[in-house]
């Protein structure tokens, strides 16, 4: 997530989701009563002495509306606020009429509280500082990108050089396209990279030669950390998926946020077959663990909402963060949040023991 100061007022800050797990956390700090400046679309209705009302044109605005209701809809992965409108750029839209918005990931918004809370600011403060890596998949054929941010992997369209095989001379390789294929990737990865102030890491792989002479490529043109991965065979959108699974990328990774949750996982599969029951699994034995203070690590999938309350799961959260419990949302479509969402939406590993 990344979150900034915002120059509206002191008690105001700008922030922009970039996973599913950033949009839950954003919506467990937007409360009722809040105020947030974000950009929207409303039908305005030209009116004339001698014309009847019009349908009305939706236009673009921004506005600054009073948050009045709130509501997480897993279902389309966005925020879905209603409110009354204080302000807005286009004078032909009146105050105190109300209006909804949906929050979705990479949308920016501007939330101002008449006082933040402790554990407000801590999850916030908690949220924004994850490296983000870009993996290329590449061959002289294709090549894709993913974008993993958080625990949430983002696969762009494919590239395609326009050549139908391999052509050797001796050891070169030749190739007409290669440096308009490269351009193209370079524009695909700057698209991404803009977006994002944090640190980032691209990693490359892909069977061949052709990832190490895009490496010397890229090392022109950009500034982030490069790393090339042997032993990934397979480019495109399928080398993406294959390397996700390999354990030279896991073992890149383990330090993110998806290595953390990854291992986490890989350490509660060690605890039930061990018999160690330093770990809880499915909303009742996570509850008792947090009531007893042992939570150590709550991962939850988005499904979980089909089960709970939205409510009540945000003080679920809420209170493991305030026993120093470290949590991880992930998202149900993805590998990981598969294995969450099979083991009832919601698991934690434990300080001790409570059964």
């Amino acid at each position: 997530m990344i979150v900034r100061d915002s120059k509206h007022s002191e008690k105001s800050k700008a922030i922009i989701p970039e996973d599913l797990d950033d949009l839950f956390t954003l919506r467990r700090i937007i409360e009722i009563n809040d105020n947030i400046i974000t950009d929207t679309t409303r039908s305005i209705k030209q009116r004339s002495e001698f014309s009847r009302p019009d349908k009305g044109e939706r236009v673009k605005i921004r506005i600054l509306l009073r948050i009045e209701n709130i509501k997480f809809d897993g279902t389309v992965d966005r925020i879905r606020i209603g409110g009354t409108i204080l302000n807005s750029d286009n004078e032909l839209v009146p105050k105190g009429v109300h209006h909804s918005i949906s929050i979705k990931v990479d949308d920016m918004i501007i939330l101002e509280k008449k006082q933040w809370k402790k554990i407000q600011s801590d999850i916030l403060n908690n949220s924004g500082n994850d490296t983000i890596y870009l993996l290329i998949s590449i061959d002289i054929q294709e090549a894709a990108v993913a974008l993993v941010t958080g625990t949430h992997v983002k696969i762009l369209p494919n590239i395609y050089s326009g050549q139908s095989g391999k052509r050797f001379q001796g050891a070169r390789m030749i190739n007409a396209n290669i440096d308009r294929f490269f351009e193209e990737i370079l524009t695909e990865i700057k698209s991404v990279t803009n977006l994002h102030s944090q640190k980032q890491m691209l990693v490359l792989f892909g069977p061949g030669e052709t990832k190490r002479r895009f490496f010397n490529f890229l090392s022109k043109e950009i500034k982030d950390t490069i790393t090339v991965l042997e032993g990934i065979d397979v480019a495109g959108e399928d080398g993406i998926f294959v390397s996700l699974r390999s354990t030279s990328l896991k073992e890149l990774l383990k330090a993110s946020k998806i290595g953390i949750v990854s291992s986490l996982l890989d350490k509660l599969i060690y605890l039930i077959h061990r018999g160690e029951p330093k770990y809880a699994i499915g909303v009742n034995e996570v509850r008792d663990a947090i009531n007893n203070k042992s939570i150590e690590s709550l991962i939850y999938s988005n499904s979980i909402l089909e089960k709970l309350n939205e409510i009540e799961f945000i003080n679920l959260l809420n209170s493991t963060e305030t026993i120093g419990g470290k949590i991880y949302g992930v998202d149900a479509s993805t590998d990981i949040g598969l294995r969450v969402s099979s083991l009832g939406g919601v698991i934690g590993l434990l300080r001790f023991a409570i059964r």
